[in-house]
C-alpha cells in the first residue's frame, strides 16, 4: 500500500470513530458512573480511556504534545487522569468519576483531531516505531491499532447507552 492509499484507510478509520463518537447518545452523570454487572469500568472509565489511549500512543508515536493538559482540570480526575488506564487495580478504574459527558467527548475530539492532523502530515508509514512479541510494528500499525482500540471502546459505550437505565446498576 502507498502512502496516498494507507492516508485514505487511515482517515476513512478517523471518520468511523468519529461518526460512532458523535453518535453517542448524551449520557447522565448517574449513567456515566454506573458499573452494570459490577465491572469496575464504568462508561466514564470507558470513554476517558479512549482518549487516553489515542492521545498518549500518539504523542509518543509523533515525538508532539498530549492534548490531555487542555482537559485535564476540566475532568477533574486528579493523578488517576493522567494514566492510560491499562492495569488499573478495581479502585483506581472505580475512582474515574466524570458527571459531564460533553467534557469526555471534547478530550475524545481533540485526540482524533491530534490523528488527523498526524495522519495529513503523510509521516513514512512503513517506519518501524516499537516491536510487540519481538515482532516489528510499523507507524500505519500504530495508527490503525490506536483507531480501533478507541472503536472497540465507543462500541462498548454505545452497548451501556443502550441499556435499560435499571440494567446499569449503583454507580
Amino acid at each position: 500500500m502507498d502512502s496516498d492509499e494507507v492516508g485514505t484507510m487511515l482517515r476513512d478509520l478517523l471518520d468511523r470513530t468519529e461518526y460512532s463518537l458523535s453518535h453517542l447518545r448524551e449520557l447522565s452523570p448517574a449513567e456515566l458512573n454506573a458499573h452494570p454487572g459490577g465491572h469496575p469500568n464504568s462508561p466514564a472509565w470507558l470513554l476517558w480511556h479512549t482518549g487516553r489511549e489515542i492521545d498518549m500512543q500518539l504523542a509518543r508515536l509523533s515525538g508532539g504534545a498530549e492534548v490531555w493538559p487542555r482537559h485535564r482540570d476540566g475532568l477533574g480526575l486528579g493523578e488517576v487522569g493522567d494514566t492510560l488506564g491499562y492495569g488499573h487495580s478495581d479502585e483506581q478504574a472505580r475512582s474515574v468519576r466524570v458527571d459531564d459527558h460533553s467534557a469526555l467527548v471534547a478530550y475524545i475530539r481533540d485526540a482524533l483531531a491530534a490523528v488527523r492532523a498526524h495522519v495529513d502530515a503523510a509521516p513514512d508509514w512503513g517506519e518501524i516505531v516499537d516491536t510487540y512479541d519481538g515482532e516489528p510494528i510499523s507507524r500505519q500499525v500504530r495508527v490503525t491499532s490506536l483507531l480501533i482500540d478507541a472503536l472497540e471502546h465507543l462500541a462498548q459505550a454505545h452497548y451501556i447507552a443502550g441499556m435499560p437505565v435499571s440494567g446499569l446498576g449503583e454507580p
